[in-house]
């Protein structure tokens, strides 16, 4: 077994994208990124596509929205990319809106008293800054959980808004020691090697 060889060989990441998404692209996802801002459907749409080629042709058959619960385990809802044609055929289909966001049922999972059960409704929303993989044959992408009315309902949500916050504050404090050309701040977590 070649470890360097196989070593994330299962993972959409910055290298796949870069050889498998047209150049303009790229670059806007990459700045969609960056700036965390909203992605556009069309290039969803594109992502989407390159995203199930990709999957497909290492034998994925379905995808998942995968997220991470307050359960203390991760969750899944899975989908196929097959799509039924006339004739008993099929077609293989994933769009950017499958790709963006989702509508798994929330019921099942604790809320901290936030609804009530006839009003579970969660949408799992695509984190672009985490990148997908393949396992067990199918396309899992790493996605926040929230409620309809925007509670967090996982444990990456509030992660992700502790970022937000965390670069405001940053570029606040940049800007009064005089650097106003700072644009963004991304919060890094590193071990530390030192030991006591």
């Amino acid at each position: 077994m070649n470890v360097p060889q196989i070593f994330g060989s299962q993972v959409f990441n910055d290298e796949v994208m870069r050889t498998r998404l047209p150049k303009d692209v790229y670059k806007a996802l990459q700045k969609t990124i960056a700036e965390g801002k909203h992605l556009q459907m069309d290039l969803a749409n594109v992502v989407a596509e390159a995203m199930k080629d990709w999957a497909t042709e290492k034998g994925a058959t379905h995808f998942t929205h995968w997220f991470q619960p307050m359960t203390g385990v991760t969750a899944e809802k899975h989908d196929s990319f097959i799509s039924p044609e006339e004739g008993g055929r099929v077609l293989m289909e994933f769009s950017g809106k499958e790709l963006v966001k989702g509508e798994p049922d929330a019921s099942s999972f604790p809320s901290g008293g936030l609804r009530a059960t006839f009003e579970a409704r969660g949408y799992t929303a695509w984190d672009p800054t985490s990148y997908a993989f393949i396992k067990d044959d199918t396309l899992c992408i790493p996605t926040a959980f929230c409620s309809y009315s925007g509670e967090a309902l996982d444990k990456k949500t509030p992660l992700l808004r502790s970022m937000q916050a965390l670069e405001k504050q940053a570029l606040r404090i940049l800007k009064l020691f005089g650097n106003t050309d700072a644009n963004g701040y991304r919060p890094r977590l590193v071990p530390s090697r030192n030991t006591f």
